[in-house]
């Protein structure tokens, strides 16, 4: 079904006004979201909340809208109306350097390494913001993935997909932020290591680490989070447990593919 197609259902899609307000126990929350980049509008009247430890997925149809909620989040959009806020703050209109020392980690899709840097100078990039390199971070972040203490010498740009995925993951955690917002994680991964990734996701998110995340592979995401967003056009959709939308038939038949 069409991102068309699903604006006009109104009688199966949850209307914005619909979404539970959830202010209050939030740690992030966007509220009547207005962005897009220039002049070209993307999203309208999303709403969209996580509260502290949470694991939230975004998903919906290709050109929904999905990558801009994350990158509004991380201010890298032009913000056109409405807010955002997290841990109780505004960061509406802030710059992502800004942002950061807010306490959010941001994974985007593309272009997440340094590749002519070493994985150790891509995980100290990371804590840039610091006079001191945090080892106990940098600990924890070769704890959590092996991989990269083992080639912490290894120039990011010669490493495989996933490795790379991690290095980006790991990077992001080195300020050992409160939400981590993943743009497509598994995107590009080679099947066998897709449930790795995610696994590694569960992970994180049960270490405390609040998740945001867009995913391809809706179906998976929805099945190991707590709540989803289904976007359309720009807009709202659906909101729920992801359980419960994966089992949603409606949702299943017009955005998973039955």
């Amino acid at each position: 079904m069409s991102a068309d197609a699903a604006e006009a259902d109104g009688d199966t899609a949850v209307s914005r006004e619909t979404i539970p307000d959830r202010d209050g126990d939030s740690l992030l929350e966007v509220r009547d979201l207005d962005a897009g980049y220039g002049d070209l509008q993307i999203l309208t009247d999303v709403d969209m909340d996580v509260a502290d430890g949470e694991y939230v997925t975004i998903v919906g149809p290709n050109g929904a809208g999905k990558s801009t909620v994350m990158k509004s989040v991380f201010g890298l959009t032009t913000h056109m109306g409405g807010t955002v806020t997290f841990d109780a703050a505004d960061i509406t209109g802030l710059r992502p350097e800004e942002i950061i020392h807010e306490g959010v980690g941001y994974v985007p899709q593309n272009d997440n390494v340094f590749p002519s840097l070493t994985v150790r100078e891509n995980l100290e990039m990371g804590a840039y913001i610091l006079d001191e390199l945090p080892q106990d971070a940098l600990d924890a972040v070769f704890e959590r993935f092996p991989i990269l203490e083992e080639r912490q010498s290894q120039k990011a740009g010669t490493m495989s997909g996933g490795q790379q995925q991690m290095l980006a993951m790991g990077r992001a955690l080195m300020l050992d932020p409160s939400l981590l917002l993943l743009d497509e994680p598994s995107a590009g991964l080679a099947p066998d290591l897709v449930d790795d990734m995610f696994d590694r996701i569960d992970a994180i998110n049960d270490d405390g680490t609040a998740i945001l995340m867009v995913e391809q592979n809706a179906k998976e995401a929805l099945r190991r989070c707590d709540r989803g967003y289904v976007l359309a056009n720009g807009r709202n959709r659906y909101m729920d447990d992801g359980d419960v939308l994966l089992h949603d038939e409606q949702v299943r038949r017009d955005f998973l593919g039955g």
